[in-house]
């Protein structure tokens, strides 16, 4: 007998069940049934609730605020450098020359990790994003770098309302056989033995998402 087994024999017997005893079986009590989106409304809410509560700065707005909204955030958060994913989404919104129109450095997203880590502002898509823990989920492509959204200072998630997901099991089936995804819940928190958080360390000292409508 192995050591393996000498473990499960003494917790077999410290339970009082015999080697040949099968493992009870789910009661219908314990199953959950999938969640389902309600409202886009409410869901929304729901997600920027639980991202505030996290720490995040929340907002919707329309494209027409697009302008005031990166003024206000390149000025709170002294944005000098900031990369971009390059989907069709941001260049829609045109989110890079709104940022240069500000003044903004614009930075490769296929730049060199230091190069990276040395800009104020990542700025990246959502692909899915689920209410019940306010948390995003990016994929990950040529076009969207991992290390937009883990690297710099700041990082800035425009989504549109479609991406709200009832759950990550529908995430995860669309999402099936790629390489790597990114969840966000929050700004970067880190706690050492003693327990203190340290906000940052990690990945970038804050979060904002805006809902495009």
């Amino acid at each position: 007998m192995n050591a393996r087994e000498h473990i499960l024999a003494d917790i077999r017997q410290a339970l009082q069940r015999p080697t040949e005893t099968s493992p009870a079986s789910l009661p219908a009590t314990a199953r959950v049934a999938p969640r389902v989106l309600g409202d886009p409304r409410v869901e929304m809410e729901m997600l920027f609730g639980e991202i505030t509560k996290l720490g995040g700065i929340t907002r919707r707005l329309s494209i027409g605020e697009l302008d005031d909204a990166l003024r206000d955030l390149v000025q709170a958060q002294q944005i000098r450098r900031a990369t971009c994913w390059q989907t069709s989404d941001l260049a829609t919104w045109q989110v890079e020359a709104r940022l240069a129109r500000l003044g903004v450095q614009l930075v490769s997203p296929h730049a060199d990790k230091y190069e990276l880590a040395e800009c104020d502002l990542g700025v990246t898509g959502v692909d899915f994003a689920f209410p019940e823990t306010g948390t995003l989920m990016l994929r990950s492509s040529p076009e969207k770098p991992r290390a937009v959204s883990l690297l710099p200072r700041v990082h800035l998630a425009l989504m549109l309302p479609t991406a709200l997901c009832a759950d990550t099991s529908v995430a995860f089936a669309q999402a099936r056989g790629e390489g790597y995804w990114v969840f966000v819940t929050g700004p970067s928190r880190t706690a050492d033995i003693e327990l203190t958080v340290t906000i940052g360390v990690h990945g970038p000292q804050a979060l904002y998402v805006w809902a495009v409508e």
